[in-house]
């Protein structure tokens, strides 16, 4: 009898290694898909006096994209970010996370502005309530500010297409060609 308990837990970690092997490490599922934005008010990044909240999120398909100028997978994702938004099909508003305000008021000006408005998030409180990991990451809602998806990690153009584009689609009632997503 003192033989399986050793042997038992043994076997108990091997399943666990076993089921290790055959996930995806990048996906780490949110709790939050499926369910309302969390609900907030900060000030924007351009000008404090001004609030950007979660109702400024609805109304339309959109992105939320958690940005830091420190973050290089930030600086990975931004050439993408700006031809979106020249593209003008889904708002991409921004939150400005753990960063200086006038970093990252530089890196916009150097690199271009994609965002509709960004959240300045210095003190990380809303990134909490959003459960941020770190940055980049995105999300999308749809026009009732419901989160449909959550990215972490840069998007590239690939995920555009096989992640984003199919929900995009699928919120607004429409369908996407295969010749479409690529």
């Amino acid at each position: 009898m003192k033989f399986l308990l050793p042997i038992a837990a043994f076997m108990g970690l091997v399943a666990i290694f076993y089921v290790g092997l055959f996930n995806d490490p990048t996906v780490v599922p949110s709790p939050f898909i499926g369910k309302p934005a969390p609900e907030f008010a900060l000030p924007t990044l351009h000008n404090p006096q001004t609030e950007i909240t979660t109702a400024d999120l609805r109304g339309q398909v959109a992105l939320f994209n958690v940005w830091a100028s420190w973050c290089p997978g930030c600086a990975q994702e931004h050439a993408l970010l700006i031809q979106l938004a020249q593209q003008d099909d889904v708002p991409i508003y921004g939150l400005n996370w753990k960063d200086e305000r006038s970093a990252a008021l530089k890196w916009l000006a150097r690199l271009g502005n994609p965002y509709t408005a960004v959240a300045y998030d210095r003190e990380n409180i809303v990134g909490i309530d959003w459960g941020v990991y770190g940055a980049p990451e995105t999300f999308l809602l749809d026009s009732n500010g419901i989160i449909l998806y959550k990215l972490i990690g840069p998007l590239t153009p690939e995920i555009w297409r096989t992640e984003f584009m199919p929900r995009i689609a699928a919120a607004r009632g429409e369908t996407v060609t295969d010749e479409e997503a690529g």
